[in-house]
């Protein structure tokens, strides 16, 4: 058995893996590269070959991390079909085709510059009909169903409590006669979060498949977070001034909600309004609501009153790019939670155009920041930076909450790992993933000295023999 890592070796993005077994070849995740200046040549410049026949894809979550590549594989023969949770199923509805109509805005503005320069024009990485014919490839499994997907191969999804419907893959793989089985953690949410399930472990493998996003640290308590983002909304509120939050679409905005509607119920703010600027966030949210049955405990008992779940009295959907426009505008205190999460395109780029060089401002960063992304430069507090080819001064003010995010930190990934050694068990195989080499390297040392692991750190396009 063989598995090739061609995505998310060294780095937060692009997972994709390739199983290959004497019967089967199965990808697991497809997503896209994000963030850095190299990202769209290596989404362009796929690494399988254009006869690879597959047998089935296995989606763990809908991120576009994990998503995103999804429309690119259309193009290899076969009639696979792509397995993941109801929830999951629905969410990659929304985000691939909002990234395949991004797609074709970004090239038709990139090839109105190259043809005034004539250079030859660009065609986009993938269309809405790309998209549309992915979407209907989804099957949906529900969580602790085994199920067979290919010739000798069944998965088993459960929940990894990181957005709705994610889950870690049990895979178990006959070849040459002997079976294996195959843990995917995907990406793994933080125990006690809100809204989701705690994350739930698996128990036995023979090949670990480890995420390493935050392998360096552990986040900040819940309850601290709390405080400090308590302190800056009401300093905002007290000045008039607004609020910038840059935040995932798909699970960290919901979040953000939760807890916003929270503080708005024991009196910690009160008439601060919170504007929603994601057409994507508003499409998930609604999503949210209608799979109360696998979230938690607290969120389906909220559920049972309609106005307490994600909705509180102040809480402003922003749906038109001209609703977006008019928040450049607004006057007097406000948040404004817009994509993308890492600042690398979306609403949020335009707002921090328009704010950014306000000592006033207030911007909260929530979630990792990735290499090369105006995010990660933002909270590195630069004095300027440049946004669509125009230098902007940086004179709001840059927090970093390290509690929200919705990545389990080194002592979850660890306890995670836990369950699959110890007596009477075999001794797995692991392999340290969706991760930069410093979080890797810390993760790797962690697992040395207190379960005796010795994790290996694979590079892209790395095939390794299991």
């Amino acid at each position: 058995m063989r598995i090739t890592f061609w995505g998310a070796a060294g780095e937060v993005t692009g997972s994709c893996y390739l199983v290959e077994t004497d019967k089967a070849r199965v990808m697991v995740d497809c997503g896209i590269h994000q963030g850095y200046p190299e990202a769209e040549a290596r989404n362009r410049r796929v690494p399988w070959k254009r006869d690879l026949r597959l047998d089935a894809v296995v989606l763990t979550h809908a991120h576009l991390d994990h998503s995103g590549r999804l429309p690119l594989i259309n193009r290899l023969p076969g009639e696979w079909r792509t397995f993941a949770t109801p929830a999951t199923a629905a969410l990659t509805d929304i985000l691939l085709e909002d990234s395949a109509r991004l797609q074709e805005q970004d090239t038709m503005l990139a090839n109105r510059r190259r043809a005034r320069a004539g250079k030859p024009l660009l065609t986009p990485l993938y269309t809405p009909r790309d998209a549309a014919e992915s979407l209907s490839r989804l099957k949906s499994v529900a969580y602790q169903t085994p199920t067979q997907i290919a010739p000798g191969i069944t998965i088993r999804f459960v929940d990894a409590g990181h957005i709705l419907g994610s889950t870690s893959v049990e895979m178990i793989a006959e070849d040459a006669g002997r079976t294996r089985t195959i843990a995917f953690s995907a990406d793994i949410g933080v125990p006690g979060s809100p809204l989701l399930a705690d994350p739930t472990p698996l128990d036995r493998a023979d090949v670990v498949m480890l995420e390493s996003t935050y392998g360096d640290r552990d986040h900040r308590p819940m309850e601290q977070t709390l405080d400090e983002l308590t302190a800056i909304l009401r300093e905002a509120e007290r000045d008039g001034e607004k609020v910038l939050i840059p935040a995932f679409a798909v699970g960290r905005t919901q979040n953000l909600i939760y807890h916003m509607a929270q503080l708005h119920r024991e009196g910690r703010i009160n008439n601060l309004p919170v504007y929603i600027d994601s057409p994507m966030a508003i499409a998930a949210t609604r999503l949210y609501l209608d799979h109360v049955d696998i979230l938690d405990a607290d969120a389906r008992r909220l559920a049972e009153y309609k106005s307490s779940l994600l909705r509180f009295p102040t809480l402003r959907y922003s749906q038109s790019a001209d609703d977006s426009r008019r928040l450049n505008d607004l006057r007097g205190a406000a948040v404004i939670i817009a994509g993308s999460g890492m600042c690398n395109g979306g609403r949020i780029v335009h707002h921090l155009r328009h704010n950014l060089w306000k000592p006033g401002v207030h911007v909260v960063f929530t979630g990792f920041q990735g290499q090369g992304t105006l995010g990660r430069e933002l909270v590195q507090r630069p004095s300027s930076v440049r946004i669509f080819g125009e230098t902007v001064a940086v004179k709001a003010r840059i927090h970093t909450l390290g509690g929200l995010s919705a990545h389990g930190g080194q002592s979850t990934l660890v306890d995670w790992a836990s369950h699959l050694v110890g007596p009477g068990k075999p001794t797995p195989r692991f392999f340290l993933t969706h991760g930069e080499d410093g979080p890797r390297a810390a993760l790797a040392g962690v697992l040395r000295n207190r379960l005796k692991i010795e994790a290996e750190r694979p590079v892209l396009g790395q095939t390794v023999d299991v």
